[in-house]
């Protein structure tokens, strides 16, 4: 278990680094991408969602959500995420609305730090965009 200190500048930078962000969401993407058919259906960005159980949960604790409820939820964010409403979620839409959902973020955070306790191997982005702040700092350090 490890713990990583960010506030909105981190994640801004993360999601600055054109590279970095690209090579991290396309990662994700992939992983979600259970079929391997190069985009995603409304029942994988679902699991995705699921997994991280933004919704069932309040502050850590379970909440009854009725069933029906899940779905309208599950399905508004879909919609979002299919900006051509093709009835499938592409990289480049993954990407676009992932790069909004962490500038949301790193507005709500501004300049206020918080931490974050992670799990071992943990990957999420805002672990990664923690790393890649560590790793400009740790560059400035050896080179001054």
């Amino acid at each position: 278990m490890g713990v990583v200190i960010i506030d909105g500048s981190t994640v801004r930078a993360f999601v600055s680094d054109d590279e970095q962000f690209k090579k991290s969401v396309d990662e994700a993407f992939a992983s979600l991408d259970l079929n391997n058919d190069g985009v995603l259906s409304r029942s994988e960005l679902r699991k995705a969602f699921e997994s991280m159980r933004l919704i069932e949960t309040h502050f850590g604790v379970d909440v009854a959500t009725p069933p029906e409820q899940l779905t309208q939820l599950y399905d508004s964010i879909f919609d979002k995420f299919d900006l051509d409403s093709s009835g499938s979620v592409d990289v480049a839409e993954f990407r676009s609305e992932m790069k909004k959902i962490l500038l949301a973020i790193a507005d709500g955070l501004g300049s206020c730090p918080i931490q974050m306790a992670l799990e071992d191997g943990d990957q999420n982005f805002l672990k990664k965009a923690a790393d890649l702040e560590a790793s400009k700092i740790a560059h400035a350090e050896a080179s001054s």
